[in-house]
C-alpha cells in the first residue's frame, strides 16, 4: 500500500474511534496523529501533555505553539515529582512511567467522555527495547500509526506534504535515557542534561543526545555531524560550557548518535 493509501485507512481508522484524546509531546509522531485525529474527527478530540522533570521546558512550548496552530484543544498536566517507582532507573522505566502517565491520561478521558486515548507508537518502534509498550497494551491504549503500517519514513513525507513543521524534526526522547540504568536520577542531573543539548542544538546539531555517566557528559551527535567537531577550538569552546552546566568532565562519543544507546548494555 502507498503512503496516500495508508493515510487514507489512518483516518477511515479514526473516525471509527469516534472521540480520542491523542498523547501529545509536539515531537514528530504525535503531531502528526494530531494532525489526522483533527481532520477525522473535528472538535472530539483534544491533546493531552503531561509536563514533569524529565522533559525539556523548550519542547512543551513548541507542543503548545503546535496544537495551538492544528487547531486541537490541549490540556497540560504538571507532575512536578519524580516518581517514586523509577527513581532508581530500572530497565523497565519506561514500562512504569508509561503505565502512571497513561493511567492519568484515561482517567481524564473516562471524566470527560472521551471514548479512547492514543499515542503515536510507530512500526519502527517495534524495533528497539521498548518496555513501555507493554504498559500500553495493558491499558489498551490506542496506537493508530502502528494498527495502519505506517514506518518514521511514511510519517515525515505526508508531514512535510501537509506543512507540517515537525516533517524534519529530529527523534527525541525524555530525559530519563540519558542516564544509566540503576543510576539513581536526581533532577538537578536532568536540567543539566537539558542545558547542555540546548547549547547543542543552538550551535546548529540536530540530532544531539548528552548522556550522563557520574560527572561526565558523554555528547553524541548524527555520525554525519561529527566532522564539523574536527576543530581544536570549538572543541575547547564546547567542553567549556559543558563544564559550566555542572560536570567535570565532557567527551564525544567516536560512534556518534544511535538510538538507544544505553540500551547496549541490556
Amino acid at each position: 500500500m502507498n503512503v496516500k493509501g495508508k493515510y487514507n485507512k489512518l483516518i477511515d481508522y479514526l473516525k471509527s474511534l469516534d472521540s480520542l484524546v491523542v498523547a501529545f509531546s509536539g515531537g514528530v509522531d504525535s503531531s502528526f496523529l494530531l494532525r489526522a485525529a483533527k481532520n477525522a474527527l473535528g472538535d472530539k478530540v483534544v491533546a493531552f501533555t503531561i509536563t514533569s522533570p524529565y522533559h525539556p521546558q523548550w519542547e512543551i512550548q513548541e507542543a503548545a505553539e503546535l496544537a495551538k496552530k492544528i487547531g486541537v484543544k490541549q490540556v497540560i498536566k504538571r507532575q512536578e515529582i519524580i516518581l517514586p517507582e523509577i527513581r532508581s532507573n530500572p530497565p523497565d522505566r519506561c514500562y512504569l512511567c508509561k503505565k502512571a502517565l497513561f493511567t492519568e491520561i484515561l482517567k481524564f478521558a473516562g471524566e470527560q467522555g472521551f471514548k479512547y486515548v492514543a499515542d503515536g507508537t510507530n512500526v519502527d518502534d517495534t524495533k528497539d527495547y521498548r518496555p513501555g509498550m507493554k504498559a500500553l497494551k495493558e491499558l489498551n491504549i490506542k496506537s493508530p500509526l502502528l494498527e495502519t503500517g505506517f514506518t518514521k519514513e511514511d510519517i515525515r513525507a505526508i508531514s512535510k506534504e501537509i506543512g507540517l513543521p515537525t516533517w524534519n524534526k529530529p527523534a527525541y526522547a525524555c530525559l530519563l535515557s540519558r542516564i544509566p540504568y540503576g543510576q539513581e536520577i536526581i533532577e538537578t542531573d536532568l536540567r543539566k542534561i537539558e542545558k547542555a543539548e540546548l547549547y547543542m542544538m543552538r550551535l546548529g546539531f540536530k540530532t544531539i543526545r548528552v548522556r550522563l555517566h557520574g560527572d561526565l557528559a558523554r555528547i553524541e551527535v548524527s555520525p554525519e555531524e561529527r566532522e564539523r567537531l574536527f576543530n581544536t577550538e570549538f572543541l575547547d569552546r564546547i567542553a567549556e560550557n559543558i563544564k559550566s552546566f555542572g560536570f567535570k568532565y565532557a567527551t564525544l562519543d567516536l560512534e556518534g548518535y544511535r538510538t538507544g544507546s544505553l540500551n547496549e548494555v541490556l
